[in-house]
């Protein structure tokens, strides 16, 4: 990834928060047939001091067989994003010398592959799943892998796989506008706030208060 330094996210705690907020990842990896790319919901598991990504796929994708332990996977979480018009830079008006921009906020994961086909891990996965993801539902009551009869949660965890993901390092871009005048990324920022882009107007703000 083309990494400008201005635009670089070097706190792990920041990617990881990231991760937490957008976990729908694409999984990429270099199979028989060239690079193929799955989209499936991770969970960061730093349990003993080393970082992982967990999740599951389906019995019937080919890639837990294609893929081999140890193999190297990029996994690439994508934040919020948003169009950038020239027109919401105060400089633009008075200078005529600014153009559109997409600003956004990813993290590439990289790291070594492996499948992990057993019922215990599987289930602990999607129970850990569950509970975050209902939980952000506001449901009164969440969904919970009781809820269902045993021996039909017991045929759908045979359906699927486990897939574990050794961290290696976290690469982030934060393209906030942070080549930009103050005045024309606090514009900018409002603007999208107005349009409902909370979450990318309150980042570009939060990289103008850190410099100030």
């Amino acid at each position: 990834m083309y990494l400008p330094s201005h635009f670089e996210q070097a706190r792990d705690e920041e990617l990881l928060r990231a991760i937490e907020a957008h976990p729908l990842g694409a999984l990429v990896v270099n199979g028989p047939g060239g690079l193929d790319a799955n989209h499936v919901p991770f969970l960061v598991d730093a349990a003993e001091g080393r970082r992982k990504l967990l999740a599951h796929v389906a019995r019937a994708n080919p890639l837990w067989r294609e893929a081999k332990d140890g193999d190297e996977a990029l996994v690439i979480f994508r934040a919020d994003d948003a169009y950038i018009s020239p027109n919401w830079y105060p400089s633009k008006h008075e200078l005529h010398r600014q153009v559109p921009t997409w600003n956004y906020r990813v993290v590439h994961v990289h790291g070594r592959l492996y499948i992990r086909d057993d019922e215990r891990f599987v289930r602990g996965v999607v129970a850990r799943l569950t509970r975050t993801h209902e939980g952000r539902t506001g449901a009164p009551r969440p969904w919970k892998m009781t809820d269902s009869a045993p021996e039909y949660i017991e045929q759908m965890l045979q359906n699927i796989v486990g897939i574990e993901i050794e961290v290696a390092r976290l690469v982030g871009k934060w393209k906030l506008s942070q080549n930009k005048e103050q005045r024309d990324r606090a514009n900018a920022a409002e603007e999208l706030r107005k349009r409902g882009e909370q979450q990318i107007s309150a980042a570009m703000r939060a990289t103008l208060d850190a410099e100030r």
